[in-house]
């Protein structure tokens, strides 16, 4: 075997296992916000995850990834030369690869299908309880296309416009959380606030549900990181120490922030810390140092717990804190690039490396371009869906929940005798007699 075979060997092993646990990803956000609303509308919740993933596989597959990774070199989309993949062949992409290798192309393909299904999969926190099904399905497919397939050609394929002027992003700070923020913050906006927000009681349903769904996150994103890399080199092991690092200081910086404020730190803070972190830490983790990734991940985590306050304080109901964890996460972390990057991780310097500030300028540029045109364009989709589709559900469907309205089932069946019944009709097992004293 020849060197290259090698190491394209190494690098397609690597990507498909990354792809792999993207993909695990999804229902790991499912769990994470399954468990922050009420049990009524929990599997509403787990369905528009777990269904995001077979609907979005399917655009990217017939033409998203060709608006994204197209050959066209007009800077803002891809075209059709790989709609429906044809033509994609035993071509590798090189040209999207940071290491400076290789991969299949049909390995890439997959690894940012994985991207592609989780992006929308996390606006869906925005408007939990309200929905109804088919107008999610409609607006997700909507974004995908319009939104999201553009931006990520902007930023990450070798033509667009903002890579050309050295935009960087290296997993997603801009491309996936930015755009994802910002799209929830709108889409939350212009459905509406939940029957009775915020005074009633919408507290977690099951905090447990939300730890793990954090843990799986957490697991699945060294995929997400590393994997963008594009190969198995060093650049990956640098990419998978930051996101650890990163992420385990914003653990700590949210939970400072949230025992200063209220009091007492909580299980959920130490989830959502975990989440701003990697939030943040994904557009830089191949361009910072372990020093750097601490001080993102402080940052992120303490930034991001002060900003949950403020939903409440302008009126936007977004039910579990998209805004504050995605928007302001990956804003935050696509903006220290230009203070933290250094040459000796990834390509260039940042000012607190003897950097210009024109690296600080052209990310801020990004986010600028980002966050502006997924704003304006989930507000069109939005009101089509609010309007023309109709796809709020009524205050009696929301009252009843999602799960028995939209799906036809519930969450929790259980018996009034007995842990483990699945009926809700009350038990007939006959108690003996010297139990029942």
């Amino acid at each position: 075997m020849t060197p290259e075979i090698a190491e394209l060997s190494a690098n397609d092993a690597w990507m498909m296992t990354s792809a792999a646990l993207v993909l695990f990803m999804t229902p790991g956000l499912a769990f994470f916000y399954g468990g922050m609303v009420r049990s009524k509308h929990v599997l509403g919740m787990l369905m528009q995850n777990f269904f995001t993933i077979g609907l979005i596989t399917l655009i990217w597959a017939l033409i998203g990834f060709s608006i994204a990774f197209g050959p066209s070199d007009n800077g803002f989309f891809g075209g059709f030369d790989f709609a429906a993949l044809q033509s994609i062949g035993d071509r590798t992409f090189s040209e999207f690869n940071a290491e400076g290798g290789s991969t299949h192309t049909a390995i890439f393909v997959v690894f940012q299908a994985t991207f592609a299904v989780i992006t929308p999969a996390l606006i869906t926190g925005a408007t939990a309880d309200r929905l109804k099904f088919y107008a999610f399905a409609v607006f997700i497919a909507l974004w995908s296309i319009l939104i999201y397939s553009p931006i990520a050609y902007w930023v990450w394929n070798v033509n667009g416009w903002l890579f050309e002027r050295g935009a960087l992003d290296f997993a997603g700070g801009t491309v996936v959380h930015a755009n994802a923020g910002i799209a929830g913050v709108v889409l939350a906006l212009v459905i509406g606030k939940r029957r009775g927000w915020p005074g009633g009681d919408f507290r977690p349903h099951s905090v447990p549900f939300v730890l793990l769904g954090a843990s799986i996150l957490w697991f699945g994103w060294f995929g997400f990181n590393a994997g963008s890399a594009g190969g198995s080199g060093e650049l990956a092991g640098w990419a998978f120490l930051n996101t650890q690092i990163a992420t385990a200081c914003a653990v700590l910086g949210w939970l400072i922030i949230e025992w200063l404020r209220d009091g007492k730190p909580t299980v959920l803070g130490a989830a959502s810390g975990a989440v701003s972190g990697l939030v943040a830490i994904t557009p830089a983790c191949g361009f910072v140092s372990p020093m750097g990734s601490i001080a993102i991940g402080v940052i992120a985590g303490a930034l991001c717990a002060l900003a949950t306050s403020i939903k409440t304080k302008v009126g936007i109901d977004d039910a579990l804190d998209v805004g504050a964890v995605h928007l302001v996460g990956g804003v935050v972390g696509a903006l220290l690039i230009g203070f933290f990057a250094t040459a000796d991780i990834g390509t260039t310097d940042g000012v607190f490396y003897g950097g210009e500030w024109s690296v600080l300028g052209e990310q801020a540029l990004a986010v600028g371009a980002t966050v502006g045109y997924s704003a304006v364009g989930t507000a069109i989709i939005a009101l089509f869906v609010k309007y023309v589709l109709k796809g709020r559900v009524s205050e009696e469907d929301e009252e009843i929940g999602l799960d028995e309205t939209q799906h036809g089932e519930t969450a929790y069946r259980l018996s009034p005798v007995g842990g483990g019944a699945t009926t809700s009709v009350p038990s007939q097992i006959k108690v003996p007699e010297e139990a029942q004293a």
